[in-house]
């Protein structure tokens, strides 16, 4: 097989992995985690940790939605390669039928330990 064929394989290949069909692998999705995952869950909550301004979000349809990212975060990456059709909505928005498929519980600046709120840090209490 010649340079180009493979390219041209490989190229192939790249575009199916980008597609799932059929149901998700798995039935619903929770996240608790920190502004690597968080989307939007600060927004209205009394923090400094907000991002809901440019140029947070500028890849996103619908610009800034207070993701610590410009677009897609790692949790929407995770929830598509495992068969969801939409991110996983966020705490601050999610009805009570949507809960049975996932939550995401992130929030940015989260933190584990009681003494590291004493910043801008928001406790673990407060997000669950």
């Amino acid at each position: 097989m010649g340079y180009v064929e493979a390219c041209v394989f490989m190229l192939f290949i790249a575009t199916l992995s980008s597609f799932t069909i059929g149901d998700p692998q798995v039935p619903c999705y929770f996240i608790f985690a920190d502004s690597l995952y968080d989307n939007d869950n600060n927004n209205d909550l009394v923090t400094e940790a907000k991002v809901n301004f440019p140029p947070y979000g500028v890849d996103l349809p619908d610009g800034p939605t207070g993701r610590f990212s410009k677009g897609r975060n790692i949790a929407d990456v995770i929830a598509e390669l495992l068969g969801f059709e939409n991110s996983i909505p966020p705490y601050a928005t999610v009805s009570r039928k949507d809960i049975v498929r996932g939550v995401n519980y992130a929030s940015g600046a989260a933190g584990i330990r009681d003494y590291i709120h004493d910043y801008i840090i928001i406790p673990m209490i407060l997000i669950i």
